[in-house]
């Protein structure tokens, strides 16, 4: 008996496209001799659909699609197909109007349809905003020789449950345990589990603990590709009956493979094992390629433009969009100001030079000039400052902006979480843009990609960055690395007023990002990041900053989530906020509190 799995890049709300995707596995699986064929979950609209799940023409479409496929898959292959069900006794009962569902489609027809009974509801999940818990078990007979496999269908979070493994349970039911003790023979899972650094780790090790706490297979399917903000990594697993781990898809590609199974021993053969990304660096490094390829073809973008400081951000975010598009879809735009060190200019063009990319020089001295002069009658008698000092983010992001309206080019925002965080970053200046590539990548972290990007041409390497040639790079380059060591080196600066750097308004970055991984992904209190060992009033400044922009995160253009704990559609603070977490270390009396 020949299981395949289908990992597939559906895009969302192109239910044609996707159910091709579905079509063409179908035939692929039908040719490697497999009975059964198992897609991700929603793969007919993509995953996350959000609101389009509200209107009633996008439901009856998916239906009709689902039927159409049906018709055209091979006739005696049996394949599961996420979708979005509509669930009749909403009009009566008060439940919600739809269920996140899985057909199993065979001759021509939908046989059954099972539903998803755990909804997740946190972070960037919302699944309780549109859909019904499904009421299980589920499960279905696959005819095999004399007898019958029976196959328990899950969906994503239904996995997800575990209390052994978790130390609890988040919902009421274990649809494993409920598998389990129902007696089948193999679970199949459905999943769009989005990335984030470790996921993929922390998946394999949940599977692995099910399939042997309840001695039963299990098949795991999951999304690939990226949809907004989100990245899906594939790896698709599947697990024998001891927890041992028998065959994985490669991640970040869409792929299929086909693992059989022993009626008799009731159990997986191994089979075909892809190696995971080798360390952090590669795998966020394969996250962002993808994000940024996927958001710009899926948006209906072919180029992209990047402002180019000759800072390390711009020069992370062009080598990204190099590989994601080619570097002949890239452009790179060089601003310099009567502040930009000479260095700086050198440095992007040396950059431009490495990738391969077109690249063009605007200066922005004049224009700086002609702002002077038409605000000197409102600005006369202050000081220059901060204002001053933004008109000059604000002209290159005008700028930039005009050359993506003219030429129809996607602008990527280059700034890192850290700033995200402190709003070390202009609104309709460098925030300007339609995707920010590395705004969930803290900056140490980022310093960390790109010594791991100039190791990887170092050692001729072909297959991290491709499309580019690393083998190519290497040579133009030779001993410098794709980011020019000087990038590397130098103190980072805004540049923005004569000797200026990062660290006259900020902590170091090694300790700003402790303190912000602290704070943003731990949830922890001020005493605790002072018993950490960190300074109370440094501590006290960044939480300050981090309430104090607020505003600015929430005008900023999707972030491409690469952890736990994104500035996305999962992070809901509100803006208009006078909560302040030092009353933890300065505790208010009643009299302040009254006077506050």
């Amino acid at each position: 008996m020949k299981f395949a799995i289908a990992q597939l890049n559906p895009t969302i709300g192109d239910l044609a496209h996707n159910a091709q995707q579905v079509l063409n596995a179908a035939r692929q699986a039908d040719q490697l001799g497999a009975q059964i064929l198992v897609t991700t979950e929603l793969v007919l609209c993509g995953y996350p659909p959000r609101d389009l799940l509200l209107r009633p023409s996008f439901i009856q479409a998916m239906a009709q699609t689902l039927e159409d496929l049906a018709l055209a898959l091979p006739p005696h292959l049996a394949v599961l197909v996420g979708y979005a069900a509509a669930n009749p006794k909403a009009r009566y009962s008060g439940e919600k109007p739809l269920f996140n569902s899985t057909a199993l489609l065979q001759g021509g027809q939908v046989q059954q349809v099972f539903h998803k009974q755990l909804l997740p509801t946190y972070d960037v999940f919302d699944e309780d905003r549109y859909f019904a818990p499904g009421q299980g078990p589920s499960s279905f007979t696959l005819p095999c020789g004399d007898w019958g496999i029976r196959v328990g269908v899950t969906i994503c979070e239904d996995l997800w449950n575990d209390e052994e493994f978790w130390g609890g349970r988040s919902y009421a039911r274990n649809p494993i345990a409920d598998l389990a003790g129902d007696g089948v023979d193999l679970v199949i899972n459905l999943s769009a589990s989005p990335y984030s650094l470790h996921k993929a780790q922390l998946r394999s090790a949940m599977l692995a603990h099910s399939a042997a706490r309840f001695r039963c297979p299990i098949l795991y399917a999951n999304q690939v590709g990226a949809n907004d903000d989100l990245i899906f990594d594939g790896a698709s697993l599947a697990f024998d009956r001891q927890g041992e781990l028998v065959a994985r898809l490669p991640a970040f590609q869409a792929g299929l493979a086909v693992v059989d199974y022993d009626p008799v021993k009731g159990d997986l053969t191994p089979g075909e094992v892809a190696p995971l990304p080798t360390d952090d660096n590669e795998a966020l490094w394969s996250a962002l390629v993808l994000g940024v390829r996927d958001y710009t073809h899926k948006c209906g973008f072919a180029q992209a433009v990047i402002g180019l400081s000759g800072g390390i951000d711009s020069a992370l975010v062009a080598a990204i969009a190099a590989a994601a598009l080619g570097p002949d879809n890239v452009l790179g735009v060089l601003m310099p100001s009567p502040y930009s060190s000479a260095h700086s200019v050198s440095d992007a063009l040396a950059l431009a030079q490495a990738l391969g990319i077109a690249h063009q020089t605007l200066a922005i001295g004049p224009l700086m000039a002609d702002y002077d002069q038409v605000l000197d009658p409102l600005f006369a008698d202050t000081s220059p400052g901060i204002a001053e000092e933004n008109i000059q983010s604000r002209i290159r992001g005008n700028l930039l902006m005009a050359i993506s309206n003219k030429f129809g080019h996607l602008l990527l925002s280059t700034g890192n979480k850290s700033e995200m965080a402190v709003g070390y970053c202009t609104l309709y200046g460098d925030m300007n843009g339609g995707l920010a590539v590395i705004a969930d990548v803290p900056k140490t972290r980022v310093y960390a990609l790109c010594q791991w990007l100039n190791q990887q041409v170092g050692q001729g390497s072909n297959g991290a960055i491709a499309p580019v040639t690393l083998g190519t790079l290497a040579t133009r380059v030779s001993a410098q690395g794709l980011i020019p060591q000087n990038i590397l080196d130098k103190p980072p600066s805004a540049e923005l007023k004569p000797g200026q750097v990062d660290q006259d308004s900020l902590p170091p970055y090694d300790v700003l990002d402790d303190i912000l991984d602290r704070l943003v992904q731990r949830h922890e209190s001020i005493a605790d990041m002072v018993a950490a060992g960190h300074d109370a009033a440094v501590v006290e400044k960044v939480l300050r900053l981090v309430s104090r922009a607020e505003f600015k995160r929430r005008q900023a253009p999707p972030v491409l989530k690469v952890t736990d704990r994104a500035f996305g559609m999962g992070w809901r603070m509100p803006i208009a906020n006078r909560w302040r977490s030092e009353a933890a270390v300065h505790p208010l009396t009643a009299e302040q509190l009254l006077e506050a």
